[in-house]
């Protein structure tokens, strides 16, 4: 089930343009044959901004769209967004 209106994330562009420079970079670091560690280290560096941008949509998503969904809509519909939920913590897409 999908929501008519979305949150605005537009917040998170300024960390993903972060995140997309820094992947610029370890590809130019891999380039240069860099050593390996000052590249794990920016990779953990931009995994872990990237997990940041996904616990604000997620915290987004709960506070918003399920709240929503919780509060004014059918038991089929509540039950649809948390299934939901669930996949997401699960890491599936079925």
């Amino acid at each position: 089930m999908k929501n008519k209106t979305h949150p605005d994330h537009s917040a998170q562009l300024k960390k993903l343009n972060r995140v997309e420079g820094q992947i610029v970079g370890i590809k130019k670091m891999i380039e240069n044959r860099r050593y390996c560690p000052e590249i794990i280290q920016q990779l953990k560096a931009s995994r872990k901004a990237l997990l940041t941008v996904e616990a604000e949509l997620l915290r987004s998503h709960i506070d918003q769209c399920v709240t929503d969904v919780l509060l004014n809509k059918s038991k089929k519909d509540r039950e649809e967004k948390i299934n939901e939920v669930v996949k997401l913590f699960k890491g599936t897409n079925d």
